[in-house]
C-alpha cells in the first residue's frame, strides 16, 4: 500500500512514513494510491465479527507490509478494551428507518477516541522501531485535543502541543485538555478561532527547517492515520443493519469534513452507501458548497455546537482531489485561489458528481435545540448539540422525495451530552451527568498556556519545550 499527496509533488510513502510525516512536504494531504475493495461476499463474512475483529479486517489493507497481523491485532484489542460499552459503537433505533450510532463510549466521550486511542499506539510502535522521538502538534475545536492528550499522555517518545481557540470550547472540553498532569502534554489556548489554530499547525509544518529540526507530526485528521480507524464504524453500522437488506444513508455532523470523508472512504471500499448527508451548523460553508458549487469563507459565528464552528474544512481537500480526477496540480491551483480570494467554484459537472454521493443541510441553533427537545420528549434519548444536528439532517432526508422504503438512515452521535450541559439543559430541563471516571473533573488543577496567534511566539514555545534531540 502506497500513499500519494493531494498536491502531486511530494513522494509516495508507505503507511509508517505517512503516519509519522502527517502533512505532506508539498502542503498536501495523503491518500491511498488505490482504495482497498471488499466484495459483497467479504462483507457477509464480516457480519459475525466483533468490533475489534472488524477493525482489524477493515484497517489491515492500509498498513501494507509495515506491521504483522499479530502485532496490529494486539494494538487493536488493547484499544477497544478501554471503551465502556461492550458493543463499542452501539446502535439504537429512533424510527423504523432512522438509527442512532453512539460514538461517545471512549475515555474522553467523543468520536475522536475511536481513532485517537489507536493512533497513540501506532505512533509508539513506529517510533520505537526506529529509535526516534516526535513532536506532535494539533489543532482542536474541542474534542480532538482531549482525545489526543488522553491517547498520548506519558508516552516517552512523544511530546504533544495542542492548540485550541481561547474561550471558544466548552468548559468541559477545556478541562479535559488542561487537567492532564503529564510532562509531555502542552495545552495552548491560542487567541483566535479554530481556523487560526489549524492554520498555525499548517504553518509549522510548512516551515520545513523547523519541521525537520523538531520532528513534527500530526494528530489532526490531516494525518491519514486519524481517518483510517473512523472508516471502521461505518462498516460496523452497515453490517449491524444487514448490508443485503438496506440501502444505507449516513447523516454526519460536519465541521472539518474528516468524519464524513471516512464514510466516503467506506463507500469507495465497497460498503453500499446510497447517500452521505453533510449536516452543518450555522457555519455552513460545506452545506453551501454542496448546494451551490461555490466554497466561500465567511466569518466564524459562535454556536451551541462549537466543535463545528469552522470555515476552512481541511479534509475537503481530499474529496476535491478525487472530484477533479486526482490531479495534484489542479488541486493546488484551486486551493491557492481559495486562500487568495476566499472562494472558488467548481464546474457544474463536478458539482453533479459530488451530489451523487452527498446531500447537505444547515441546522441553526434554534433547530438544534428543537431537535434535542423533541428527541428527549418522544424517544427518551438525550442528544448533545452536535449529534442533534446529525439527527435533524436524518429526519429532513427521511421526509424528502429521495427517501425510499428500503433506505436506512444512520445518524452519528459524536459526543456525550454531558460535554455540552448548558445546551442540553436549555432544551430538556435535564442536566446531563458526567460518567463516574470524570466525577472530579472540576476539582482538577488546570495547566495551560495562552499564546497570541503569532508564528514566532508559538514556534519559540515549542522549541523551548520539545524534548526532541536537536540535530
Amino acid at each position: 500500500m502506497r500513499y500519494l499527496s493531494t498536491r502531486g509533488v511530494a513522494p509516495e510513502l508507505n503507511f509508517d512514513d505517512v503516519l509519522i510525516t502527517g502533512l505532506a512536504r508539498d502542503g498536501g494531504l495523503y491518500l491511498p494510491t488505490d482504495w482497498p475493495k471488499f466484495s459483497p461476499e467479504d462483507l457477509r463474512s464480516f457480519a459475525s465479527l466483533s468490533y475489534p475483529e472488524l477493525a482489524i479486517e477493515v484497517m489491515r489493507p492500509f498498513l501494507g507490509d509495515t506491521m504483522s497481523r499479530e502485532v496490529f491485532g494486539n494494538l487493536v484489542d488493547a484499544t477497544y478494551r478501554k471503551f465502556s460499552h461492550p458493543s463499542v459503537a452501539p446502535i439504537k433505533q429512533l424510527e423504523s428507518n432512522i438509527w442512532l450510532m453512539e460514538l461517545f463510549h471512549g475515555p474522553t466521550l467523543a468520536f475522536k477516541d475511536y481513532a485517537m486511542q489507536i493512533l497513540g499506539r501506532l505512533f509508539d510502535q513506529a517510533l520505537l522501531a526506529r529509535g526516534k522521538r516526535t513532536t506532535i502538534v494539533g489543532a482542536t475545536s474541542g474534542d480532538t485535543g482531549s482525545a489526543a492528550i488522553e491517547a498520548c499522555k506519558d508516552r516517552e517518545a512523544i511530546d504533544v502541543f495542542i492548540f485550541f481557540p481561547k474561550d471558544r470550547v466548552s468548559p468541559i472540553q477545556q478541562k479535559q485538555m488542561t487537567t492532564v498532569d503529564a510532562d509531555n502534554i502542552h495545552a495552548i489556548a491560542l487567541e483566535g478561532t479554530f481556523d487560526d489554530c489549524q492554520d498555525m499547525v499548517k504553518a509549522l509544518f510548512n516551515d520545513l527547517e523547523f519541521r525537520d529540526k523538531f520532528a513534527l507530526s500530526a494528530v489532526n485528521s490531516i494525518n491519514w492515520a486519524r481517518l483510517m480507524p473512523q472508516i471502521v464504524y461505518y462498516f460496523w453500522a452497515g453490517l449491524s443493519l444487514g448490508v443485503d437488506d438496506h440501502r444505507l444513508v449516513f447523516s454526519v455532523p460536519s465541521g472539518n469534513f474528516g468524519n464524513v470523508f471516512s464514510a466516503y472512504a467506506a463507500k469507495k471500499m465497497g460498503l453500499p452507501i446510497e447517500k452521505l448527508i453533510v449536516a452543518t451548523n450555522s457555519n455552513d460553508i460545506l452545506s453551501r458548497f454542496f448546494n451551490t458549487g461555490t466554497m466561500e469563507i465567511k466569518g466564524v459565528q459562535p454556536s451551541i455546537s462549537p466543535s463545528m464552528d469552522i470555515q476552512v474544512s481541511s479534509n475537503f481537500e481530499r474529496l476535491l482531489f478525487d472530484l477533479i480526477g486526482r490531479d495534484g496540480a489542479s488541486t493546488n491551483r484551486v486551493l491557492k485561489e481559495f486562500r487568495n480570494e476566499g472562494k472558488f467554484t467548481v464546474s457544474e459537472e463536478t458539482l453533479m458528481d459530488a451530489r451523487r454521493t452527498f446531500d447537505a443541510v444547515c441546522v441553526d441553533d434554534m433547530d438544534t435545540l428543537g431537535r434535542i427537545s423533541k428527541t428527549f420528549k418522544e424517544k427518551g434519548e438525550i442528544l448533545d448539540p452536535h449529534s442533534a444536528i446529525g439527527v435533524e439532517g436524518a429526519y429532513r432526508f427521511a421526509s424528502s422525495d429521495a427517501m425510499k422504503n428500503d433506505i436506512s438512515i444512520v445518524s452519528l452521535a459524536c459526543a456525550h451530552p454531558a460535554k455540552f450541559p448548558d445546551a442540553v439543559q436549555k432544551a430538556t430541563g435535564e442536566h446531563p451527568n458526567l460518567p463516574h471516571h470524570l466525577d472530579d473533573l472540576w476539582e482538577r488543577k488546570e495547566r495551560l498556556t495562552v499564546l497570541p496567534n503569532k508564528f514566532e511566539e508559538v514556534s519559540n514555545y515549542i522549541a523551548d519545550n520539545s524534548r526532541v534531540e536537536l540535530k
